[in-house]
C-alpha cells in the first residue's frame, strides 16, 4: 500500500515541484515547532535542512525520542515517499513519536509541501533565512513577556498539573511531550492558551489560572528537565 501511494505521489510532487510559494505556505502549519532555510534551530522539533537522505533521529544535538531513534536505527530514511506517509498520519508510521501534528490530508498538499522542502536539502539548499517560530505579535501578546525570567525551581513546585497529563521524561503517548522546549515557544504556548488565542478548553483553563511569572517559570522548569537524567 505504501509503494502504491508513493507512485501516485511522485507526479503530483513533479506537477507542483515550481509552486514555491504554495509550499511555503503549507510549512506553516509546520512553523509552530520546526524551522528551515539558513540560520535554521532547533525548536520544539529539529530544523529540517538537509532531511532528504537523512535517517530518523539522526541529529546529534537534537534530543528526540526514543521511538525516534529507534526508527533511524532500525533503517528508517527520510525520503519522498517516508515523508509523505509521515505526513499523512505520524503515528503510523512512527508510534509514540513527540510529533504532535494530526497529519495532512491532501496528497498534492503533502506533494507540495515535500517538494519546496526539497530544495532546503543538499546542493540546492535554499538561502533564504529562516523563519522564527511563533511570535508574541502573530497572537496579540506584549513581547515583554519573553523578558520575564523564570525560576525552575518555583516551575517544579507548579508542575504537577501539567504532569498529569504530559509525562516529564519525554514520552508521548497520545499527548505531546513538553520537556526540553525552548522557552520562548513555551511561554508564548501557555500565554495563547491564557489570552484565548489558541483553543483547547483543558489547557484554557489550566492557563487561565496562571499568571505571566508562574508560565516563566513553568517554561524554565521543563527546558531544564531535558538536561535530567
Amino acid at each position: 500500500m505504501l509503494a502504491a501511494a508513493f507512485l501516485l505521489v511522485l507526479p503530483a510532487i513533479g506537477a507542483w515541484g515550481d509552486d514555491a510559494g504554495r509550499g511555503k505556505t503549507l510549512f506553516g502549519q509546520c512553523k509552530r515547532c520546526h524551522q528551515v532555510g539558513s540560520g535554521a534551530e532547533h525548536r520544539i522539533g529539529p530544523h529540517l535542512n538537509d532531511v532528504f537522505g537523512r535517517a530518523a533521529g539522526a541529529l546529534a544535538d537534537f534530543r528526540y525520542s526514543q521511538p525516534m531513534r529507534e526508527a533511524g536505527a532500525g533503517g528508517l530514511v527520510w525520503n519522498e515517499e517516508t515523508l509523505d506517509a509521515f505526513l499523512t498520519e505520524p503515528p503510523a508510521l512512527v508510534p509514540r513519536s513527540r510529533m504532535s501534528f494530526e497529519g495532512m490530508e491532501g496528497a498534492d498538499d503533502r506533494a507540495e509541501l515535500l517538494a519546496w522542502l526539497r530544495g532546503f536539502s543538499g546542493a540546492h539548499t535554499d538561502s533564504s533565512p529562516a523563519e522564527p517560530t511563533a511570535t508574541p505579535e502573530e497572537y496579540g501578546l506584549d513581547p515583554q513577556i519573553l523578558t520575564i525570567q523564570g525560576d525552575p525551581e518555583y516551575g517544579a513546585y507548579l508542575a504537577g498539573e501539567c504532569t498529569t497529563c504530559h509525562q516529564v521524561d519525554g514520552a508521548a503517548e497520545g499527548i505531546p511531550s513538553i520537556t526540553g522546549w525552548p522557552l520562548d515557544d513555551f511561554v508564548i504556548a501557555l500565554q495563547a492558551y491564557r489570552h484565548g488565542k489558541r483553543v483547547h478548553p483543558v489547557m484554557q483553563m489550566v492557563a487561565g489560572r496562571l499568571s505571566d511569572e508562574e508560565i516563566a517559570a513553568l517554561a524554565a522548569h521543563f527546558h531544564k528537565a531535558e538536561d535530567d537524567p
